[in-house]
């Protein structure tokens, strides 16, 4: 047992037996970004720090937010099966670390992207797996984010399959673009997309949970008549389909005058994660 375990232990005690999830509040120093990140751990009841079961895993990119949804109230009230969720906090560098991490968007934001996919695939997963009982199975992991730590949760669960099974984009920043809109095409040149679809090898199990609100924006760079959330989001489901994912490994969660905030977002929890726990 090392000092990170040993300083678990002593913080959890022997055991957490009480009917709700306990919240934790860590920092991991991580060498690729050069800066101490800050994480929270939301515990099933029971869970135990020394041996026992193997819980799956949900990680949250923005996970600062997720006491303004009131995520502690929504695990304890949601019926669900038990797990573990890590909220990672963002830093100052937010523009900088997420986006996609092989290329910043026309603006160079997102140009810290790659050093943060680095930091969550050969830093933080395994200090997580090493520290508490997380299941090492890609169907059991999953990966969410919201708005711009949507797209950045996306385009590394996309790249990595074998290490997560799901994933979800809450209001995902889908506009991420190479180059600034242009008027004869105003739809072209998004980069998630263009991943997705030049991507030749993936994994068809892996499984795709999308959420927009109808206020997300006002934007309409078609001038289509739907807002440019909804028809990024909608365009890349049919990229993914295109792709012979199959249907029941797509949902899409589309809320009636839900808005680009953090309450939406905890009204469309539940939904999610009853989504990416569901039996396999």
């Amino acid at each position: 047992m090392n000092f990170f375990q040993k300083t678990v232990s002593l913080i959890l005690g022997h055991s957490v037996s009480n009917a709700a999830p306990s919240v934790h509040h860590f920092r991991f120093k991580s060498l690729a970004l050069n800066r101490d990140v800050a994480y929270d751990v939301y515990l099933p009841a029971g869970y135990k720090p020394s041996k026992g079961r193997l819980y799956p895993l949900v990680l949250f990119n923005d996970g600062q937010d997720l006491p303004r949804m009131h995520f502690a109230d929504i695990l304890k009230k949601a019926p669900l099966p038990p797990f573990i969720a890590i909220g990672i906090h963002c830093s100052e560098r937010r523009i900088r670390e997420y986006g996609t991490m092989h290329q910043a968007d026309y603006k160079g934001r997102g140009d810290l992207a790659f050093k943060y996919s680095h930091f969550i695939l050969k830093e933080f997963l395994p200090h997580l797996r090493e520290a508490f009982r997380v299941s090492l199975k890609a169907r059991d992991t999953a990966f969410a984010g919201f708005s711009l730590g949507g797209l950045s949760a996306l385009d590394i669960a996309w790249a990595h399959p074998e290490v997560f099974g799901a994933v979800g984009v809450f209001s995902g920043s889908l506009w991420w673009r190479s180059q600034d809109v242009q008027l004869e095409d105003p739809d072209a040149d998004r980069i998630m997309h263009d991943i997705v679809q030049k991507t030749t090898k993936f994994d068809k199990n892996q499984r795709f949970w999308f959420q927009c609100g109808t206020l997300d924006e006002e934007d309409d760079r078609n001038h289509n008549g739907i807002i440019d959330s909804i028809d990024d989001t909608l365009d890349l489901i049919r990229i993914l389909r295109e792709k012979d994912i199959p249907g029941k490994n797509i949902r899409y969660l589309e809320i009636e005058h839900g808005r680009h905030e953090p309450g939406t977002w905890g009204e469309a929890m539940p939904d999610f994660l009853r989504w990416a726990l569901a039996k396999k």
